[in-house]
């Protein structure tokens, strides 16, 4: 799929990571070589993956190829919305001030925290005992 008529964007979220190519097309989505409904298989995902596309009113108008690696399900979807809007800025720039009032460029930058020694988790400590 890659080739010069392809826009390529980087998305990330928590651990995950997802490459996105688009090119004009009709509207295939695929991640990791699978269709996008059989890889989330939830509902809700597949509305946060399309979101970049339906706000602009351009679902069905690009071949998007996904390829994502890292952290879960959710993450992966959040990191293939960015994704999608950064290709699609790449595309078109004109797109770029659209995007960011529907909040699709802003990069979600919650992570893990890691464990802290001396400590249960990451915040939590050993139950105190008086006695």
């Amino acid at each position: 799929m890659r080739g010069k008529d392809t826009n390529y964007g980087t998305g990330r979220r928590k651990c995950a990571i997802a490459r996105v190519w688009i090119k004009p097309g009709e509207g295939h989505l695929t991640i990791n070589d699978r269709d996008y409904k059989e890889y989330l298989g939830r509902p809700v995902l597949e509305i946060l993956v399309q979101s970049p596309l339906v706000w602009l009113g351009m679902e069905g108008k690009f071949d998007v190829s996904i390829a994502t690696k890292g952290g879960g399900i959710t993450g992966q979807a959040g990191a293939v919305r960015l994704g999608i809007a950064r290709a699609l800025v790449e595309y078109d720039p004109e797109l770029r001030k659209e995007l960011r009032r529907g909040g699709f460029l802003t990069r979600d930058q919650r992570v893990k925290e890691r464990k802290k020694y001396g400590r249960k988790k990451a915040r939590r400590g050993f139950q105190f005992v008086k006695r």
